[in-house]
């Protein structure tokens, strides 16, 4: 397995210094968001050849592999306007990821948190955006990674499957497991069969696994938690990486720098 972490995680630097920072902190793969993780680059749009270019060469120099070219967009959202920018942006991102040696591109399905009615009336605009994203990727040959949320239209597993039915192209539609993103319940939830059911069903489409880990506060609210101080099981998730996928990246996300070495430990132990 290849250690990895969400890249603005350690804040927004230039391109250079952030691949050098990852390197020294032990990582072998990093998620990049380039908005977010990068001095000069504030928007998709503010992206030239020669960020690609630069930042191709400082993590290749510094062995740090691009699992994950983050462009996460609304492409569930019934307003045609904004859903017509998300698939523009998501397929000019593509293109930007083969640029840079990224694996795929990664991301969600919508913005706002959804309630049961929001998720089914987004769920066929989320599929046309995911259908017209998928034509540029194939197109490119490069890979989009969608990724589940339970909050989102892709909420379940049913949903993912019947995705990855309608589009029928493994090769280029892949998918991220993120299991904090996938556990509504966690005081009622059998972890050992709920992770064992995503992984049985989804496991061939995941290339990249998202890490974190969380606590609910006294009114029900997310708060991030250190690995392993939360409430996610990663047992049976580290069994199945074993048995199936010892090439797994696993990317930290919500990672604070001060514990980066804590939370590295935990993530080979996996």
């Amino acid at each position: 397995m290849k250690i990895g972490v969400r890249a603005h995680d350690y804040g927004k630097r230039e391109i250079e210094e952030l691949a050098r920072v990852l390197k020294s902190e032990g990582y072998q793969a990093a998620q990049l968001a380039l908005p977010k993780a990068f001095a000069g680059i504030d928007s998709f749009a503010d992206i030239t050849p020669a960020h690609l270019e630069r930042i191709r060469k400082a993590f290749e120099v510094n062995n740090i592999e691009i699992p994950v070219f983050g462009c996460y967009m609304d492409l569930g959202n019934p307003d045609s306007e904004v859903r017509s920018n998300a698939v523009k942006t998501l397929k000019q991102c593509l293109a930007y990821s083969r640029e840079i040696g990224a694996k795929m591109v990664g991301t969600e399905t919508a913005y706002p948190r959804l309630n049961h009615e929001e998720k089914a009336i987004w769920r066929p605009y989320m599929m046309d955006s995911i259908k017209r994203v998928m034509e540029e990727a194939v197109r490119l040959d490069v890979k989009l990674a969608i990724e589940p949320v339970y909050w989102h239209p892709l909420e379940n597993v049913e949903v993912v499957l019947d995705v990855m039915e309608q589009i029928g192209d493994e090769e280029h539609l892949r998918m991220i497991f993120d299991a904090s993103n996938l556990l509504e319940y966690p005081d009622t939830t059998d972890q050992k069969a709920y992770w064992s059911d995503w992984l049985e069903k989804t496991g061939r489409y995941i290339d990249a696994m998202h890490i974190k880990d969380f606590t609910l506060d006294e009114k029900g609210e997310y708060r991030p938690a250190l690995l392993g101080e939360g409430v996610i099981q990663y047992e049976t998730i580290s069994k199945w990486l074993h048995e199936n996928r010892p090439d797994m990246y696993l990317l930290r996300e919500e990672m604070n720098p001060a514990e980066a070495q804590r939370e590295i430990g935990f993530l080979k132990r996996m």
